[in-house]
């Protein structure tokens, strides 16, 4: 699971993991996510808002936005301001596990280009880091040279992944087959049968979201000092400015300042982009662009040592994740809407910098909620137990676990990104919808929303991204 988009559910009261109990015939262990800055509450000023001024004005200080920033401030002259109604990584860039990889991509589609060019500049980013400093991209990064598994149980599963690496090394991708003994040699803990195995992309990467966007947000702010950037923190977007002459959008009125952009306003606001819109244009735009959050559930052992992990590991089923798939579980839905929205499990496993087993991950249509959901945790630690059997003799307390990691991917329904002009609003852009590939995507689509803005033609094409002829309200 690339950077999967999950966003945390911080409890000041959580617990460290308590000793495992000799006299237990099961080890115990319980959750805590990875520390994390916590948003404040927004509080709208009585004074007068303050206003300033800049050439581009970005709404949303995830991964996207942060990226889109910094990319601006690297490659022109412009300025920039960045506002969010919380703080960085406390939404969906915060809870994923990293993944740089092209393993669960398809040659010639939509998105390849886009995730091909977006992996290369994560490669220039942390070898520009290795050049830099003691630690290098590992330590700016959380930059990790392990490698996919996409992994398999069943014939029909490895002849599914045959043909993937056949279509993966046709486009120049460095793809091998394993079989199970193959794939027992790398991974010792990793269980798929006699009948099972993997494809192994070497050359993909993980990351680490909150060292990721520290780095970000360090570049960003060396350009405080010059008057070129701004970053408006837990003060949410309200309205756009629009002139009363010409009706053009000048800028974007947050809960305590004006920001106005001289040359566009880029809305980088992940699920919440559609209610935004919806805030912004006002009742009468035909615009809708159908974003909405698809909620996932992650856990986070520190310091597991009954697990030991080579390569970053994803079943099959969580390739298909745009629709039904056969590979991964699913659960019954609760909620009133349609039965394809019922929660679907796939086993997912890495090893972080530090040393603490993320496992994944559940996917769900529950609107907004944040509610932690006992039997997806339970069905997320089983479900690893059916590819790690060394698990399965540790107890996971889910009564304890009071900081797991819960959050809503960007979901587009047609499986990719928005990124382009608003219509009829020429210095209003779109980037989101990027589901589970935010982290994966985010360079990439700086660089694209950038040459957007300065009008150039860019390295990837832009039109399968493009909101024109795409939604309702856009012909």
């Amino acid at each position: 699971m690339d950077a999967v988009a999950f966003s945390p559910a911080p409890n000041p009261n959580a617990a460290p993991f308590p000793s495992a109990s000799p006299s237990s015939r099961a080890r115990r262990f319980s959750i805590r996510g990875p520390r994390r800055r916590r948003p404040l509450p927004a509080l709208r000023s009585s004074a007068s808002p303050s206003a300033s001024h800049h050439d581009v004005v970005v709404v949303g200080a995830g991964i996207v936005g942060l990226s889109i920033a910094r990319h601006l401030l690297l490659h022109t002259p412009l300025s920039v301001a960045v506002a969010d109604a919380a703080v960085p990584c406390s939404g969906a860039t915060g809870a994923g596990q990293g993944y740089v990889w092209m393993s669960h991509r398809t040659p010639g589609s939509d998105t390849w280009d886009l995730a091909v060019r977006s992996k290369q500049l994560w490669e220039d980013l942390a070898a520009e880091m290795d050049g830099l400093r003691a630690g290098g991209a590992r330590e700016s990064l959380g930059w990790m040279k392990t490698g996919s598994l996409l992994v398999g149980r069943t014939s029909k599963e490895l002849a599914t992944l045959e043909e993937k690496i056949k279509v993966l090394s046709q486009a120049g991708i460095n793809a091998e087959c394993l079989s199970a003994s193959s794939l027992h040699a790398l991974e010792p803990a990793l269980c798929v049968g006699n009948d099972g195995g993997a494809m192994f992309l070497p050359e993909d990467r993980q990351i680490d979201a909150f060292q990721a966007v520290s780095l970000i947000e360090k570049i960003n702010r060396s350009y405080t000092p010059k008057g070129r950037y701004m970053e408006l923190y837990n003060d949410p977007a309200m309205s756009l400015i629009r002139s009363e002459v010409t009706g053009r959008v000048e800028g974007v009125q947050t809960s305590k300042n004006i920001l106005y952009g001289r040359k566009a306003t880029v809305v980088a606001s992940g699920a919440w982009t559609r209610s935004l819109l919806h805030s912004f244009l006002g009742p009468n735009s035909t615009l809708d662009i159908p974003v909405k959050p698809r909620k996932g559930h992650l856990l986070v052992l520190e310091n597991f040592d009954m697990l030991k992990l080579n390569h970053g590991i994803m079943e099959l089923g969580y390739v298909d994740h745009q629709g039904d798939n056969s590979h991964s579980i699913h659960l019954s839905s609760t909620s009133n809407e349609d039965e394809h929205d019922a929660a679907s499990i796939s086993m997912t496993a890495t090893l972080n910098t530090k040393g603490h087993l993320v496992l994944g991950s559940s996917r769900e249509f529950k609107g907004f909620s944040r509610e932690v959901d006992k039997s997806i945790l339970k069905s997320i630690w089983d479900r690893a137990g059916e590819f790690f059997p060394a698990i399965n003799n540790v107890h996971l307390d889910i009564d304890e676990d009071k900081e797991i990691r819960i959050g809503h991917r960007p979901y587009m329904p047609d499986g990719k990104p928005v990124i382009g002009f608003v219509p009829d609003m020429s210095n209003v852009l779109i980037a989101t919808g990027h589901e589970g590939s935010g982290l994966a995507l985010a360079l990439g689509t700086a660089e694209m929303v950038t040459n957007m803005i300065l009008g150039d033609p860019g390295r990837v094409d832009f039109t399968p991204f493009s909101i024109e002829n795409r939604f309702s309200g856009t012909a």
